[in-house]
């Protein structure tokens, strides 16, 4: 059902945690599925310096944050406000339909959270 890379990024997740003092941090959650993200950005220079999540939530759910952070972290803002669930997907090697939904959970949060620091 899950592909090794998301088992990998589930097992193993990259960025998790929560961060003291960060430039920016949002919050989002489905309530049809229970899932929920927490993502924390230190921002240097318009580029993401850093990047943290928590998210409680199904192994797709963690799969995707971990690697969303991996896809953005250095990026310049401008950069991480086009990655789509397309790219996510792709960079997990697939995901079940029933489980993209994730996907757009993390790039929501990411992108609110980038809102909030250009506010």
């Amino acid at each position: 059902m899950y592909t090794d890379k998301v088992i990998d990024h589930f097992q193993n997740p990259r960025n998790q945690g929560s961060m003291k003092n960060p430039s920016s941090m949002s919050e989002v959650g489905n309530p049809a599925c229970g899932d929920v993200m927490k993502i924390y950005l230190n921002i240097k220079d318009n580029r993401i310096d850093d990047i943290k999540f928590e998210t409680f939530g199904c192994a797709a759910a963690i799969a995707v944050t971990s690697i969303m952070t991996e896809l953005v972290k250095g990026k310049a803002l401008d950069e991480a406000k086009k990655l789509t669930k397309d790219d996510v997907v792709k960079a997990l090697g697939g995901l079940p339909n029933q489980k993209i939904h994730c996907s757009m959970l993390g790039i929501d949060a990411l992108l609110k959270a980038i809102e909030q620091f250009e506010k």
